[in-house]
């Protein structure tokens, strides 16, 4: 994966300045998250298995979310994966492994036992409490009559992002070991066209490996489909730091990107009636996987299209978002699940419920990285060392 780093990150490299508008778009896909997450509680297709599942729901819920799931965290993959080859083109693979370390594989370890033990605790409140309880909680409820305690639910959460970046960063030392960047090379050199429709078949095969939509990776184990699916993505991002003329061969074709996105995921909603559809063959499955591939990377690439048109600019306010949206993404299930819990018993309209659980968790998100966190040692953890109104480093965390 060695070439030569585009003008640009060259200049932020020497100046040790933020790329604007990666750092933008990384925060703006972590904070999707949130609504994402918040949306799960009012979906129809989500009501049997969401713990916060409420007895308001409707069917423009799941046509939202889930298109927004399509590319938030693929999104998010490729923006770490520049992140990555600029960090290797900064310091060194040796680099690359120490911020990871601090980054990525410390917050882990300290965060994901909170996270997990704090839900747990709040999901055993709510299904011992809740005078209305979701289907789960209800199951929930059930199993701890008859066996005196919470269910075991192993895995990683929603930090499970954490797991793959450490994962895929050491693919990165793997592919640079055995010189495998020149498989990336050849597919940042082909034309637009063939990209747009290359890439989704490349990606297809991962997703017809799980469910659709595709499921959180959440496990300890890792998922092979997940490895795929989000590696390509990364390894894109990587080969998008090295090589200038990508993204400026793609933006002739930027209008076609969403259209051609929304038209892919319409056409998956309306063949699968809204992801309820229980049965379907091989060759059913494997269309749907691809409509998926290409609704997932057309917005993808649009998403960092737009970026670096309207988002490349140094700006107080984004920079804030995107110093915080790393602790709000940590911290903001256990809020949001507190909050819909106990929205659960009252007669509001789905609608009310949902905007209340957004603001109240972004809210209690931000202050609490505002007043305990930013010039904290976790702040320092989660965003490396502030100096000033200088510029400090690229960003770095968890990306």
């Amino acid at each position: 994966m060695r070439a030569r780093p585009r003008s640009s990150e060259l200049a932020a490299m020497q100046a040790g300045n933020r790329v604007h508008y990666m750092d933008n778009l990384r925060a703006l896909a972590m904070l999707a998250g949130v609504v994402f997450h918040a949306a799960l509680a009012y979906s129809p297709l989500m009501h049997p298995v969401w713990p916060a599942a409420d007895a308001g729901n409707a069917r423009i819920v799941d046509a939202f979310a889930w298109f927004l799931h399509m590319f938030r965290m693929p999104l998010f993959f490729a923006v770490a994966g520049y992140f990555a080859a600029l960090l290797v083109a900064r310091r060194g693979m040796a680099g690359l492994f120490r911020n990871r370390g601090v980054r990525v594989l410390l917050p882990l370890v300290l965060f994901a036992p909170l996270v997990l033990a704090g839900m747990g605790r709040l999901t055993e409140r709510a299904a011992l409490s809740a005078a209305h309880p979701s289907p789960a909680l209800a199951w929930i409820r059930a199993y701890i009559a008859q066996h005196g305690a919470m269910p075991s639910m192993p895995g990683w959460a929603h930090l499970w992002f954490l797991f793959y970046l450490l994962l895929f960063t050491l693919m990165v030392w793997i592919a640079s070991t055995l010189e495998l960047g020149r498989i990336g090379r050849r597919i940042a050199a082909m034309p637009a066209v063939a990209m747009l429709a290359g890439l989704p078949v490349l990606l297809a095969p991962a997703l017809a490996l799980t469910g659709t939509p595709w499921p959180a990776p959440e496990f300890f184990v890792p998922a092979l489909w997940a490895l795929a699916f989000f590696g390509v993505y990364f390894a894109f991002g990587y080969q998008l730091f090295h090589h200038e003329a990508l993204l400026a061969r793609l933006q002739p074709l930027s209008a076609l990107l969403p259209i051609g996105a929304i038209a892919a995921y319409a056409l998956l909603f309306r063949l699968t009636d809204g992801f309820a559809a229980t049965h379907a063959s091989t060759a059913q499955h494997m269309l749907h996987a691809l409509l998926e591939a290409c609704a997932g990377l057309w917005m993808t690439l649009w998403c960092l299209l737009a970026a670096q048109r309207w988002l490349d600019t140094r700006n107080a306010a984004m920079r804030w978002l995107a110093d915080g949206s790393y602790w709000v993404y940590i911290v903001h299930l256990p809020l949001l699940l507190a909050i819909q819990y106990r929205l659960l018993d009252l007669p509001m309209h789905w609608a009310a419920k949902f905007a209340i659980s957004v603001s109240a968790t972004a809210l209690l998100s931000f202050a609490s990285y505002q007043l305990l966190v930013r010039r904290s040692v976790l702040g320092r953890l989660l965003n490396g060392r502030q100096s000033g109104r200088r510029s400090r480093a690229v960003a770095m965390h968890g990306s």
